[in-house]
């Protein structure tokens, strides 16, 4: 199985998770919101396939780049 690390496009915060271990996704489908500079900003799926990792939750801070699900397809 190929593995998809998502990284994080701006730095903030984790508002909401959308969606869980285990969870199928398609291209496009949004995995959690973030909140930078009062905007909400969504975290989609790059590729089909399986959610395998979530390495934040919710409240926590991110970087930009920070890998922050990762998908196996």
């Amino acid at each position: 199985m190929a593995r998809t690390e998502i990284g994080s496009p701006v730095t903030g915060t984790v508002w909401k998770v959308e969606r869980a271990v285990g969870d199928k996704v398609e291209d496009g489908d949004v995995i959690m919101i973030l909140e930078s500079m009062k905007m909400e900003i969504p975290l989609e799926a790059t590729c089909a396939g399986v959610i395998a990792e979530l390495t934040v939750e919710p409240g926590a801070s991110v970087d930009e780049d920070q890998i922050l699900c990762v998908l196996e397809s």
